[in-house]
């Protein structure tokens, strides 16, 4: 659980990471329980070493801070949809309001919607474990 007091702190390392990899950081929020991030990539970059290596190297972060009692890591799923250009306005609002959204719906909820949305089939076995 990443508390509100290093949402800042997590944020710009994160976005580091991002650039680090030749990737255009264009959001990003910490919610207590998952992080949205939206960034623009070269095709070049294969988005599932791009994800593993971010959250790797942000595991080790959080840890080092000793921000969570025992040892943090993120799950091991994770979620990615496209968006085209003239939609990156409206995601960033999106992501940068995650406070306010998330009082009207669930994580879970709003994953769902997403998969739904993007007609993406699922089995509910191979969801995130959501804390509700």
């Amino acid at each position: 659980m990443i508390s509100k007091e290093h949402k800042e702190e997590i944020h710009k390392y994160i976005t580091g990471l991002v650039q680090n990899r030749k990737a255009k950081m264009l959001a990003v929020n910490c919610m207590p329980d998952h992080i949205h991030l939206f960034v623009g990539f070269k095709p070049t970059i294969l988005i599932s070493n791009f994800v593993k290596e971010i959250k790797v190297e942000s595991n080790e972060f959080i840890n080092g801070k000793k921000w969570v009692k025992g040892k943090f890591s993120w799950q091991e799923g994770y979620g990615v949809f496209s968006y085209s250009h003239s939609q990156i306005d409206t995601v960033i609002r999106y992501v940068l309001n995650q406070e306010a959204h998330h009082q009207k719906r669930s994580f879970k909820e709003e994953y769902l919607d997403l998969l739904q949305k993007f007609e993406i089939a699922y089995e509910d076995r191979f969801l995130f474990d959501v804390l509700e």
